[in-house]
């Protein structure tokens, strides 16, 4: 029986981080999803945290990239390098090859989704399995899935969130919206652009999303200093932000995914809908982390919605979960 000795790896490859877990170790690696490469070679120079430092830094020869945008891959070969990195990192070549699980957004096409599998194969998987993010999300958050009652669970990362309803293991309807964490940054940049008239990069905006980012006005204002370029004299100049400024300028993007949110609803056969409304919405994904977020879903569709525990590992969790027990999970996984 050679093959109990090859490892089990789930790779949650997201458009902003990616999570790598081995069964029987948990998470053992979660980096920034950026990869640097030489433009003479074609090389890959940096991985992850190290090549994030580089983004908007590198000289010309150097191109420091994100491989994954909305959610699917946006370059092949890049991509590719990437899991090859991981499974390298993680040990994934003994004698035997790995077992490796990912996870794909539920919309996703066969292309897509033969790239994905082919690039893991190519990296030096023995067998690659495909999940759709939102069952991972929802056996990460112990949502009883195969259950023949509705969960519906709103998974929301860097690049993309979709909101979908799940009975007896598997997806019933889905929506998915590339409004993420990503797009609540730009638009944050672009309030103070236009405001202030201040440059602010990714970066600096996230983190402002972080520390003051709210989705519905809060009653204690707060403030924080942001230093940008100024779009005027191209000087460096210091403003100050307040939380109301930051959840104007969220106010749109939120708006597509409470949009995408009700499109789901509307779609989802009675007998369901009443399950949802008992058990409410599960929200993961780093995006639910931001403050007031489940107070403006439940107010907006009168649905209790709520953040899951460790709202950002759910997935990587899900996975690690589903290829552990592949013969429960089968039916629900993706050829």
């Amino acid at each position: 029986m050679g093959f109990t000795f090859s490892k089990k790896i789930a790779i949650d490859l997201g458009t902003a981080n990616s999570l790598v877990y081995v069964v029987g170790q948990g998470i053992v690696l979660e980096e920034p999803t950026v990869v640097a490469v030489s433009l003479d070679d074609g090389k890959v120079l940096a991985v992850g945290k190290e090549a994030q430092s580089m983004l908007g830094r590198t000289p010309g020869n150097i191109k420091a990239s994100k491989p994954m945008r909305d959610g699917v891959i946006a370059d092949y070969a890049v991509t590719e390098a990437m899991l090859k990195y991981f499974l390298r990192r993680v040990g994934g070549f003994g004698m035997f090859k790995p077992e490796v699980m990912i996870c794909v957004p539920a919309g996703v096409t066969q292309v897509e989704r033969r790239a994905v599998l082919g690039a893991t194969m190519a990296a030096g998987a023995r067998n690659a399995y495909l999940i759709e993010e939102p069952l991972a999300a929802a056996i990460g958050a112990g949502v009883p899935i195969a259950e023949p009652s509705g969960n519906m669970i709103l998974d929301m990362g860097g690049g993309a969130s979709e909101a979908a309803v799940i009975s007896l293991g598997g997806v019933v309807t889905f929506k998915s919206v590339r409004v993420a964490g990503n797009k609540l940054d730009e638009a944050i940049a672009r309030f103070v652009r236009r405001k202030h008239n201040l440059v602010i990069g990714e970066t600096t905006a996230e983190g402002v999303k972080v520390k003051i980012g709210t989705a519905m006005p809060s009653s204690k204002e707060e403030k924080m200093e942001v230093t940008g370029r100024d779009s005027i004299t191209g000087l460096p100049r210091q403003v100050e932000i307040s939380s109301y400024e930051v959840f104007e300028s969220l106010r749109e993007p939120l708006g597509k995914i409470i949009g995408m949110i009700k499109t789901v609803m509307e779609e989802v056969p009675p007998e369901l809908s009443s399950d949802i409304i008992d058990k409410g919405i599960v929200m993961s994904g780093g995006t639910a982390q931001l403050r007031g977020f489940d107070r403006l879903i439940t107010q907006e569709t009168g649905v209790p919605a709520f953040v899951a525990e460790d709202p950002q590992r759910c997935v990587i969790k899900g996975i690690g979960i589903a290829i552990e027990n592949l013969d429960i999970y089968s039916r629900s996984l993706k050829k």
